[in-house]
């Protein structure tokens, strides 16, 4: 079974980063998997036909996945997930990163 993309929303606020999952139809606490690793964060998820239904269903079911690079200064052990209705929040703290470029005062040789 191949796997499907989770469909996400992200942004940038008030020093942290949020990314919004839309993973209905799921039990959080059995079905969904978060991860972070080297500055990728990846969401799994397994969604399940129920075969009760005497109706039609248009609904994808079987395993989802996505992988989102995560910004410059991302505190990897301070991420934090919640699920409400249908929708997953990855809250990732930002740090200051570090600045690459310095200032080099030029004297003069003679």
């Amino acid at each position: 079974m191949s796997a499907l993309d989770i469909k996400v929303a992200d942004e940038i606020a008030d020093g942290t980063y949020q990314l919004h999952a839309e993973i209905p139809g799921v039990d959080p606490a059995e079905d969904v998997h978060v991860t972070v690793s080297d500055g990728v964060l990846t969401i799994n998820a397994e969604r399940t036909e129920t075969t009760d239904a005497n109706g039609r269903s248009e609904f994808s079911y079987g395993s989802f996945t996505r992988a989102v690079t995560l910004p410059a200064g991302a505190d990897e052990e301070s991420i934090t997930a919640s699920y409400d209705k249908g929708i997953l929040t990855v809250t990732v703290p930002l740090e200051e990163p570090e600045t690459p470029e310095r200032h080099v005062a030029v004297e003069s040789a003679g």
